[in-house]
């Protein structure tokens, strides 16, 4: 199967509609953030891509239905909400999964996916992005889903906070342990001599 690299599409309608140009203009400038969170809440990338098509999936049948309210504004919260919900539910479903095996006498565990990199940008060295990326994967969820999404999704305390069910100040605590951690993180790299930058 050959792996590409676009962002999943969805016609939300005709595609000779300025609608249907506005749709693939927002989905060309938020898709890649929302990607990138939907990697960080999944196990691997095809969960991430399933999940995030699942979330537009969801997102254009409440427009279409009528049940959306808050324009395009309000698209991207929502996204966020539902990639997080969506991901729980996999992972539970997952889990449960893992479970009834373990339970028939399977004595082998799952084979896990390939890590695959969370920036695809071109112009990043590789190096300093995986070493990123690892540190990243190391913090605790709570501190890198907040981190991601203030500064890869840009989204304010207050959105981040809804999104995840928290208060505004304690997605800010977040954030901030998070910063903290990583720094910590990245000096220790830095010392042992595993870290470049």
């Amino acid at each position: 199967m050959v792996e590409t690299k676009q962002m999943p599409t969805l016609s939300v309608v005709s595609e000779e509609s300025p609608a249907a140009s506005a749709w693939r203009e927002w989905l060309e400038i938020h898709g890649p953030k929302m990607l990138l969170f939907a990697r960080q809440q999944t196990r691997s990338l095809e969960d991430a891509k399933d999940i995030f098509q699942d979330a537009l999936v969801k997102l254009v049948d409440k427009i279409r239905s009528g049940e959306f309210y808050g324009g395009q504004d309000a698209w991207q919260p929502y996204l966020y909400t539902a990639i997080r919900r969506l991901a729980i539910d996999l992972s539970r479903k997952d889990d449960r999964r893992k479970r009834r095996e373990d339970n028939v006498g399977a004595d082998q565990e799952i084979d896990q996916e390939a890590f695959n990199p969370w920036f695809e940008n071109e112009n990043a060295d590789d190096e300093t992005r995986n070493q990123l990326e690892e540190s990243l994967k190391e913090l605790p969820a709570k501190f890198s889903e907040v981190i991601i999404m203030k500064v890869w999704g840009d989204r304010t305390f207050a959105e981040i906070g809804e999104t995840l069910g928290i208060s505004q100040n304690t997605a800010a605590s977040r954030y901030r342990y998070g910063l903290e951690a990583l720094k910590r993180n990245l000096s220790n790299a830095r010392r042992r001599g595993d870290l470049s930058i």
